[in-house]
């Protein structure tokens, strides 16, 4: 019995990238999802922070990157995020694959997986990323971005992710820990290394998948790898006291970090895997107003009195355009 609301499911993911313009090109255009922040990384300011998320950036549903350009390419491997699944409605795979033919993305043949469709793809720096064809309720929290794709086929927020684990084991002790459940086994496809998929379940409906799979292939990180996951904690309260139960496990969360659009802490689970807990507060309108974001390039905080400084270090980027498509008939 946990003493705070369990984490609702993945709140954002963080991966690394090369080309900025190739980054930001593919997420808006090819996947249709929204500029919703251009930022930089707060770690290191010579370096962009891309959010791209659904209409209005609701928790779920932001894929987030650092454009490294310098890095070499990774390699997914254990210890890591392997795969990131997004939603799609139910029939809408055909568009999907007919989009990525018209836009030469490289995907896989379709698999079954825990009774659901999932389409496996790669984005340009080979990042594998996956959408699953699922019933979209009518009280779904995301909202269609569609300035480049139909409603009817938009992206509607994760769906999983998967770990690619040495040991299993305490992974997912810690997972029951942070209260997501065990919902199910089963064997996994030949896309992954490892013997059986097993599938743990998250209380919210946006992000409530996460997937093991065991093994040992070696890899690095790069260009194409996922840097961080993170998980929705409502509240402050609720983050805190899941960092407790997290440091009871024998781990070393860090103390709480302001973000400006969320607050986080940030720890390494036992097989290496970077977490994050993530408020769903104060969200990435809290500084620009909706039908804005992404206009403009934001520096929170210490770095505002920087801006000179900072725009002359990065390279420039055209951001893309925001006009809605028309639905197909």
């Amino acid at each position: 019995m946990t003493d705070f609301t369990p984490a609702q499911g993945i709140h954002h993911v963080t991966c690394i990238a090369g080309d900025p313009q190739r980054n930001m090109d593919f997420w808006t255009e090819t996947l249709g999802l929204r500029l919703v922040k251009r930022s930089i990384n707060q770690d290191d300011p010579s370096t962009y922070h891309f959010f791209f998320a659904d209409a209005e950036g609701t928790p779920g549903t932001s894929m987030t990157f650092f454009p490294w350009e310098n890095l070499s390419q990774g390699k997914v491997g254990s210890g890591q995020v392997s795969r990131t699944a997004f939603r799609v409605p139910e029939g809408s795979l055909d568009y999907w694959e007919d989009r990525f033919d018209e836009y030469g993305v490289d995907y896989d043949d379709r698999v079954e997986r825990f009774g659901e469709t999932v389409l496996p793809f790669r984005d340009p720096d080979g990042l594998p990323i996956e959408l699953v064809a699922v019933e979209i309720p009518d009280d779904d929290p995301t909202v269609p971005w569609t300035a480049f794709v139909p409603e009817e086929h938009a992206i509607r927020g994760f769906h999983s992710v998967t770990l690619w684990l040495a040991n299993p084991d305490s992974t997912m002790g810690l997972l029951r820990t942070m209260g997501l459940e065990e919902v199910g086994t089963e064997e996994s496809p030949g896309d992954t290394p490892g013997d059986e998929r097993t599938r743990f379940a998250a209380a919210g409906p946006v992000g409530k998948y996460v997937d093991v799979l065991p093994t040992i292939q070696a890899g690095r990180q790069g260009h194409g790898t996922v840097h961080h996951v993170a998980f929705q904690t409502p509240t402050d309260e609720d983050q805190d006291a899941m960092r407790r139960a997290v440091s009871g496990e024998g781990l070393s969360p860090t103390q709480q970090i302001d973000r400006h659009w969320f607050r986080s802490v940030y720890f390494r689970e036992f097989n290496g895997v970077l977490f994050e807990l993530a408020t769903s507060d104060p969200g990435y309108d809290s500084d620009e107003p909706l039908d804005e974001l992404g206009g403009r390039l934001v520096l929170p905080g210490k770095f505002a009195s920087q801006r000179e400084q900072i725009e002359a270090g990065l390279p420039d980027v055209t951001v893309p355009r925001t006009d809605a498509v028309e639905a197909d008939d």
